[in-house]
C-alpha cells in the first residue's frame, strides 16, 4: 500500500502499482477524464503511469500553468508525426519544448518551405481530432538501438547508443508513431488542443556541432487557449515593431558590421542617448556614495590565473603576447583590477564600505551564431561597481543597493519583475563552508531588502551566489540586468585585506553588483520598451523647430538658440516642405517636441509646441517655452533635487504606445 497526501492536507491509501488515472477516478469519473498529468512529489508523471511510491500528490489538468510545458513537448511529437505523414523519409532528431514553444530538428534533402508549414499545421491539427492515445513503453537499450536502426532512424539510433549499456529507455507511441522520450505526455493528442501556430525555420547542426549534418529546424508555439495563444502573437508582432536593430537604423543610431563583430559604431545620436545614460547612472553614483575608478584594460595572465578567471574564461578571453614574452589578456570583467586598486595601501575597518564603481569597457570572444544586436556583445560597457565591506555590513549595504536599483528603473521607464537567488555552479571555487554561508547570508539580505526570491541551483557566479534582477517592460517581456554578487572567494584569492578595530587583519566581503549590467543591453531594452519613442529627458533630439514658411528660417534660428541656452538638445527644419509633411517626418523618427514656427509666431515672438503622439498643439511666449521644455527635460534625479518633478507632466510606458506602430 502506498499514502497519497492531497493538496487539501488528506491522506489516502492505495494499492501498489495504482495510476494517477485510477486515483482521480476513485475521486470522481469526470476528474479522470479531464487528468492531464499527475505530480508526484514535485515529480510531472503520465497518468497511466503506476505511481512509484507515495507522497505528496496532485492531480493536473491541461490548462494548469505546470502543465504548459508537457503541451508543449506533445506538439513538437505531433508535428514531428505529421512531418513523417507529409513528407515520407524525414528522419527526426530532437525536439524540445522551449520557452513560449517548441521545436523540433529533421534530417531531410529537400529543404523545406514556408508554404509548407501551412500544410504541417493542418496535418497536426487532423491528428489531434484524431485523438491518438499516447502510451509510455520500456525497451531495452540494444533493442532500441536495433530498432531505430532497421527504420532509418539513425539519428535517433545515435542518441540511443549513448545511453550507457545496460539501461531500459522509454518510448512513446502516438498512434503508429513513435518516439524515444523521457516524457511525462499527455494520455492522448486531443489534449494538445489546436492552440499552435508554426513560426519559422532555421538551421541547426547534430548536437550543435558546425562539423556534424545540418539539420532543417522547425520552431512553433503553443499555448492551453486560443486566447493566450492570440495574446502571444500580438506580443511577438510588437516586438518585432520594436526590434532595437530595425529602430535604431531608422533613428540613426548606431549599425554593426562584419568587420567588427559583435562591436558597435555608435552614430552622433545613439552616443548622444549612451552618454546621457552614463551621466544619469553617475550622478546616481556619486550621490550614493561611490567613487569612481579606472583599471587597465589589459593584465598579465598571471594576475587572471590567481583570480580564476583564467579557469573559467580563458576560451572567451582575447589575448596577445608581447616581443618579450608577456602574455596579456583584455578583461573580460572589472573584479580583479578592483582588488588592486583596494590592496593599493593600507586599509583599516573604518574605510569600509568601500564603493568602488567603473564603467568598465569588457571585451569576452562570442561565438559569431550568438551575436544578437547590441544585447550580445563582444564589446561591451559594465556599470560595475565592487563593494568592499565587512560581514556586518552585507545586509545594509544589499538594503541600499536594491533601493538604488528600484529606483532607477523606475526612473527609466521599467519595472522590476522579479528576484531570483543563483546558487552554487559545478564549476567554482571556495569550499562547501564556504558557499554554505554565502548563501545564507546573500538570501537574508535579500529578505532584508524587502525581496521574494525564486532560487535558481547551480547559477552562481564560480566565486559566489548571487542575486538577479529581471525587469519587465512594455510589453509584458522580462530581462535580466542587474545583478548583486556575494564573494568570499576573491578576496582570498587576491589577498585584499584592512586593519581590523583590533588590530589583526581581516578578509573584506566583496559585493559585486550593476544596474544595467550591460550599458549596450539595457539601451537595447529600452529602445525596445519605448518603440524608440523616448521620453523628453533621453531622447537624443529633444525638439526640432520647424519652420512653416521661409519667412520665419530667421526666427527658427533664434527659436534654436534659447532652447540650446536652456541646455536642450534641438534641431532645426528649414526645408521647403508642408508642415504636414514635417510633422509626419520627425514623428517617425520619434522625435518628442515639435516646435512650430510661421510668419505669426515670429511676428509675436511666439512658437507653436507639438507633442508626439499628440493631435494638439500649444502656443507659447518664446520664453515661457524654453522654461517649460528646459524644466521637462530634466533628468528624474535633477528633477528630484531640483524640486521640480512636480512641474514635469505625467508620464508612463502606455503614453507612447498610440506611436508603436511606426517604429522602425
Amino acid at each position: 500500500m502506498i499514502d497519497l497526501i492531497f493538496p487539501d492536507g488528506s491522506k489516502r491509501q492505495f494499492d501498489d502499482g495504482v495510476t494517477g488515472k485510477q486515483v482521480a477516478a476513485s475521486i470522481a469519473p469526470s476528474l479522470a477524464k479531464r487528468a492531464a498529468l499527475v505530480k508526484l512529489d514535485g515529480e510531472l508523471l503520465d497518468v497511466e503511469r503506476p505511481l512509484p511510491h507515495g507522497g505528496k500528490f496532485e492531480i493536473l489538468s491541461r490548462d494548469s500553468l505546470e502543465a504548459l510545458e508537457t503541451l508543449r513537448h506533445d506538439a513538437s511529437h505531433v508535428m514531428a508525426q505529421a512531418v513523417q505523414e507529409l513528407f515520407p523519409g524525414t528522419q527526426v532528431t530532437i525536439g524540445p519544448s522551449i520557452d513560449d514553444g517548441f521545436y523540433y530538428d529533421f534530417a531531410r534533402d529537400e529543404p523545406f518551405s514556408l508554404d509548407d508549414l501551412a500544410k504541417i499545421e493542418q496535418r497536426m491539427k487532423e491528428i489531434v481530432d484524431r485523438d491518438e492515445p499516447i502510451t509510455r513503453e520500456v525497451w531495452k537499450r540494444d533493442e532500441a538501438v536495433k530498432h531505430f536502426q532497421s527504420i532509418g532512424e539513425t539519428y535517433k539510433a545515435e542518441i540511443i547508443e549513448s545511453i550507457p549499456a545496460g539501461e531500459n529507455v522509454s518510448v512513446y507511441r502516438q498512434g503508429n508513431w513513435k518516439d524515444l522520450c523521457r516524457g511525462p505526455h499527455f494520455p492522448s493528442t486531443k489534449f494538445v488542443g489546436k492552440a499552435f501556430r508554426l513560426t519559422k525555420l532555421a538551421g541547426a547542426y547534430w548536437r550543435g556541432d558546425h562539423r556534424n549534418a545540418q539539420l532543417q529546424r522547425i520552431y512553433g508555439t503553443a499555448w492551453a487557449s486560443e486566447a493566450d495563444l492570440e495574446a502571444y502573437l500580438h506580443r511577438i508582432e510588437e516586438a518585432e515593431k520594436r526590434d532595437h536593430r530595425k529602430i535604431g537604423r531608422a533613428m540613426d543610431l548606431f549599425h554593426l558590421q562584419e568587420e567588427a563583430k559583435g562591436m558597435i559604431f555608435w552614430h552622433p545620436k545613439g552616443w548622444t542617448l549612451y552618454r546621457t545614460i552614463e551621466a544619469y547612472m553617475r550622478r546616481r553614483l556619486d550621490a550614493d556614495g561611490y567613487v569612481e575608478v579606472k583599471a587597465p584594460q589589459l593584465m598579465d595572465r598571471a594576475m587572471w590565473e590567481r583570480s580564476g578567471h583564467w579557469q573559467k574564461f580563458g576560451q572567451a578571453m582575447f589575448t596577445c603576447e608581447t616581443t618579450e614574452g608577456e602574455v596579456l589578456a583584455v578583461k573580460p570583467m572589472n573584479c580583479p583590477g578592483h582588488v588592486q586598486i583596494f590592496n593599493y595601501g593600507q586599509k583599516s575597518y573604518r574605510d569600509l564600505p568601500l564603493r568602488m564603481a567603473e564603467f568598465g569597457a569588457c571585451h569576452r570572444y562570442e561565438p559569431s551564431g550568438a551575436l544578437h544586436g547590441i544585447f550580445r556583445l563582444r564589446a561591451f560597457t559594465q556599470d560595475d561597481a565592487h563593494i568592499f565591506c565587512r560581514e556586518d555590513q552585507i545586509e545594509e549595504e544589499s538594503t541600499k543597493f536594491v533601493h538604488l536599483l528600484e529606483s532607477v528603473y523606475r526612473d527609466c521607464g521599467l519595472e522590476l519583475d522579479s528576484v531570483k537567488l543563483a546558487l552554487r555552479p559545478d564549476l567554482r571555487f571556495g569550499t562547501d563552508e564556504v558557499w554554505d554561508i554565502a548563501e545564507k547570508k546573500l538570501e537574508r539580505a535579500a529578505i532584508a531588502a524587502g525581496c521574494q526570491v525564486e532560487m535558481l541551483p547551480g547559477e552562481g557566479a564560480f566565486y559566489g551566489p548571487k542575486l538577479e534582477f529581471h525587469l519587465r517592460d512594455a510589453i509584458g517581456r522580462t530581462w535580466q540586468c542587474g545583478t548583486l554578487q556575494l564573494d568570499y572567494v576573491l578576496p582570498e584569492r587576491l589577498d585584499a585585506e584592512y586593519v581590523a578595530e583590533d588590530g589583526s587583519k581581516q578578509r573584506p566581503v566583496m559585493l559585486h553588483r550593476a544596474i544595467c549590467g550591460s550599458v549596450e543591453r539595457f539601451l537595447g531594452v529600452m529602445i525596445e520598451n519605448f518603440a524608440g519613442a523616448f521620453p523628453l529627458w533621453l531622447s537624443p533630439v529633444q525638439v526640432v523647430v520647424a519652420t512653416i514658411t521661409s519667412d520665419a528660417d530667421e526666427y527658427a534660428g533664434k527659436v534654436a538658440a534659447a532652447l540650446r541656452a536652456r541646455g536642450l538638445r534641438v534641431e532645426t527644419d528649414l526645408r521647403n516642405e508642408k508642415i504636414n509633411y514635417k510633422v509626419r517626418e520627425h514623428s517617425l523618427a520619434k522625435v518628442p517636441v515639435l516646435a512650430v514656427v510661421g510668419r505669426r509666431e515670429a511676428e509675436l515672438g511666439q512658437v507653436a509646441l507639438r507633442r508626439l503622439g499628440s493631435d494638439g498643439q500649444e502656443v507659447l511666449e518664446l520664453s515661457a517655452a524654453a522654461n517649460l521644455l528646459a524644466l521637462q527635460a530634466s533628468p528624474p534625479d535633477v528633477a528630484r533635487d531640483s524640486g521640480g518633478a512636480e512641474s514635469r507632466p505625467p508620464r508612463t510606458v502606455g503614453a507612447h504606445e498610440r506611436v508603436t506602430g511606426e517604429a522602425g
